[in-house]
């Protein structure tokens, strides 16, 4: 394994070990690959997604674009579940470009994190 990947993986588990998400404020969780964008909704006390949203449909637009799209879809079914707060868990990523965007689309939406 190069030395990049464990730094990632070691950076990764540092941030699971300070963000959990229960089921009064459960954890939303971004994973950026270089084509698509997935958002979760996850009650890491059960270990159930409780919502999903991706792009992976969706072909329009720009990757920004269409991250703003999945924030918007992650908060409406977050919101159709009652939840209103969430924790935000990066998974490692930067917060930059389709992460920030995808988090400002589902706070506009109503979540609160």
């Amino acid at each position: 394994m190069n030395k990049k990947l464990e730094k990632k993986i070691r950076l990764k588990k540092k941030i699971r070990t300070k963000i959990n998400g229960t089921s009064e404020r459960p954890r939303l969780s971004v994973f950026r690959s270089n084509q698509f964008i997935y958002a979760q909704i996850i009650d890491d006390s059960t270990g159930t997604t409780l919502a999903a949203a991706s792009d992976i449909s969706t072909k329009k637009g720009t990757k920004s674009e269409r991250s703003v799209i999945v924030g918007t879809e992650i908060a409406k079914g977050a919101l159709a579940k009652g939840i209103t707060t969430v924790v935000f868990d990066r998974n490692g990523f930067k917060y930059t470009g389709r992460v920030k965007s995808l988090a400002d689309s589902a706070r506009t939406a109503g979540l609160k994190f």
